[in-house]
Parts: structure tokens; C-alpha cells; sequence
């Protein structure tokens, strides 16, 4: 109640109104054949740019760069010639701890006709040289392993956030937290919430007050809305609805919440289709997550979903999403202000649902980037 009155406060206090977003193109170092894009930062606050991409041989490598300045550096591989899983909800990351160190992770399908998804670590004391490539679960049976996502949470480790179904379709899916080290060991392994909807994707963030994962979740009636999870003084808090849009769905959407974080300010922007109503929500915590906003619908017409957000330092975040448009999708993005006004609708790129995957942001210092798939390779941009 305490975060909604202060919400109420600043709309009250007058308008702050939110960005006129430009789309300015930047060229990257992804070559022919790229998908499955994905963002992170350095320890210095550079974008890391990280991505799959078919070799000459046919095979795959999981590469990434880094900008600085006006420049791309080389593009490095981490790992090739693995059995990666293809598809646009299991992204590969690359997290940078301090001191130079980096971890990455990817989902790993050895056999496509099965069910069996295995989640792999690597790490790298200074970018080139990574250690050889292990299963990140304690459990090495033919399940599902995977929809991960992954923080910097100490100077020498990474939380990786995934989804472990032991039955797959049969049984109910639990949410995972991995310790991994600096060197690529996997220091503990804990269940969150033992029934969550098991193909939508993780996000993970580090706010002031300490870890925080956004999920979809899953209840014996079928309602699959958004939840969080919160690591505070030693624990982990009990989940809870961000919002309760009481979507019912016999089905696994593929389609869930992106969190970013700034300090105590958390925004989050999900699909869903309650109400027969596809739309992106959005909400934002002032409190590190204990409480959130009332939802705010900030797709204009009929939503396909996949939601990335970029806080910015006063509150207000950036958000883009999928949305039919022409008869085929369009990546959409706006701004919305620390008071929940949204900016104008700028459109990013437009192509097949399938082709543009999963649309990533990312703020970089007084950047904001945007990542997409094409047919072709990697595309990325500023948001001006």
C-alpha cells in the first residue's frame, strides 16, 4: 500500500512525460546465419553482445563482443560444434564478474526427436580461453533443463535462474537457482517454487536489496501469472503475483516477464492473454520488488508478446515487445515515465514472428540498444 500511494503521489504531483523514442541502426560484428540474441554488460558498463551463429562447416558457435566507444571488439567464440537448442525462448547469456572473469551458459538438445534439454556452463579468466563446457543441474537424467537466465550476485560468482521438469509434460516444473564460481563450478543448487509453467522463460536482476526473479506461475487450476521471488536477509521470500491477471491456460504460452533493475526502482513487462486479450502488461516496484504498481496495458493492438525491459535511473523504463502488424509482427518500443505515462510507439523492425525471435534490451550508460533476429543474421540499434 505504501509503494501505491507514492505512485498515486508522483502522478498526482504533475506530468513527467516519457521519451520520443528514434531508432538509429548500428552495424555488429554477428555474421550470416546469427540468431538467438541476447545483452549483457561488462564490469565498466560496455554492452556485451553475445549470439549463435552457423560456421562454414554447418556447425554452431556460441560468439560474442563487446562494444566500447564507437567500436565492436573482435568477436570471440566461447564454445562451437555443440548440439545447441535452437529456439527463440533458449537464449545463451554471458555474465562478466569483476576482476575480467565471464560466465556463459546455453541449452543443449543431444537429441532433437527427444525431450531431453541439458543446461551447460563455461567460464574465462579473461574472455578468450573458456573452461571445457559442464551440465550446470545436479540432475543428469533424460528431462528438461532450461529457459535460463543469469546475474552477477558476488564479486567471484553468478546466480543462474532456470527450469527443471523431471516428467516433462506429465508433471509440474520447479524453478532452480545455481551458484556458479569464477571458474565455472556449480557451488550450490536450490529449488525456489516447485510448480511453475515450465516452457517460459526466467528473468533474473540485482536490486539493492538483493536478487530478484521474475517467472510465470503455475497453480492446479491452471492460472499462469506472473510472480516474483525475492532473496532478502538469508532467504528467499515466499512467491508473489506482480499482478493477478488470473490467466487460465491449459497450455504452456512460451511467453513470459522481463525485470530489470536500478537500485530499489524493478520494472517488468509480461504477456498475457486473459480475457481473450493479447497484451503486454507492465509494473513497476519503487521497493526492490515488495510491491508493485497496478498493471499498465502499453501494447496498442493485438500482442504476440515476448517483453524486454531497460530501466532508466528516475524509474521510468524502456520496453519493447512483438506485435501483429501488415499481416506479419512488428519489434515495438516505448518509453514509460517514473510516473507510468507512455511515450510514443516507435517500431523497430518488422519480419515473420519466427524470424525475429525474442527482442532483447539493453541500457548502457546513456544508451539504449535493442537486439533482434532476421532471416539473415543479428540486427542491432539505439533507441534515441
Amino acid at each position: 500500500m505504501r509503494h501505491t500511494a507514492l505512485f498515486v503521489f508522483l502522478l498526482l504531483a504533475g506530468p513527467i512525460f516519457a521519451q520520443t523514442l528514434k531508432v538509429d541502426p548500428v552495424a555488429n560484428p554477428a555474421g550470416p546465419g546469427s540468431s538467438q540474441v541476447n545483452w549483457s554488460v561488462t564490469q565498466d558498463g560496455s554492452p556485451l553482445l553475445s549470439w549463435v551463429e552457423t560456421q562454414k562447416d554447418g556447425s554452431f558457435a556460441l560468439r560474442y563482443a563487446i562494444r566500447r566507444g564507437a567500436d565492436w571488439s573482435e568477436a570471440r567464440t566461447i564454445v562451437s560444434k555443440r548440439p545447441f537448442f535452437h529456439h527463440p525462448a533458449e537464449v545463451p547469456g554471458v555474465v562478466a564478474l569483476s576482476g575480467g572473469s565471464f560466465i556463459a551458459h546455453w541449452i543443449e538438445l543431444p537429441n532433437e526427436h527427444g525431450e531431453s534439454e541439458f543446461l551447460y556452463i563455461s567460464a574465462s579468466r579473461d574472455g578468450i580461453k573458456w573452461t571445457t563446457p559442464v551440465m550446470a543441474s545436479h540432475d543428469k537424467s533424460e528431462a528438461e533443463h532450461g529457459l535460463a537466465s543469469i546475474v552477477a550476485s558476488g564479486d567471484r560468482e553468478a546466480s543462474l535462474v532456470w527450469l527443471q521438469a523431471l516428467k516433462g509434460d506429465d508433471g509440474p516444473a520447479s524453478l532452480m537457482r545455481s551458484v556458479i564460481s569464477a571458474d565455472g563450478g556449480v557451488l550450490k543448487e536450490e529449488s525456489l517454487d516447485s510448480d511453475v509453467c515450465q516452457c517460459c522463460p526466467t528473468s533474473v536482476v540485482k536490486t539493492a536489496r538483493g536478487l530478484l526473479i521474475a517467472y510465470r506461475g503455475h497453480n492446479k487450476d491452471d492460472i499462469r501469472d506472473i510472480a516474483v521471488t525475492r532473496f532478502e536477509s538469508g532467504r528467499w521470500t515466499s512467491p508473489k503475483k506482480v499482478f493477478a491477471d488470473n490467466w487460465k491456460i491449459d497450455a504452456c504460452p512460451i511467453n513470459a516477464a522481463s525485470a530489470s533493475a536500478k537500485g530499489d526502482k524493478v520494472a517488468v513487462a509480461w504477456y498475457t492473454s486473459s480475457g481473450d486479450k493479447p497484451r503486454v502488461e507492465y509494473a513497476l516496484s519503487l521497493d526492490s520488488g515488495a510491491t508493485f504498481t497496478k498493471a499498465l496495458v502499453i501494447s496498442t493492438g493485438e500482442a504476440y508478446g515476448y517483453a524486454s525491459t531497460a530501466i532508466d535511473d528516475a524509474g521510468g523504463a524502456y520496453v519493447s515487445w512483438l506485435e501483429r502488424g501488415g499481416g506479419n509482427a512488428r519489434v515495438l518500443a516505448r518509453h514509460i515515465s517514473e510516473t507510468g505515462m507512455p511515450g510514443p510507439v516507435v517500431q523497430v523492425a518488422d519480419g515473420t514472428r519466427k524470424d525475429l525471435g525474442y527482442p532483447r534490451l539493453l541500457r548502457s550508460g546513456n544508451d539504449v540498444w535493442v537486439a533482434w533476429n532476421t532471416s539473415s543474421k543479428v540486427q542491432t540499434a539505439r533507441l534515441k
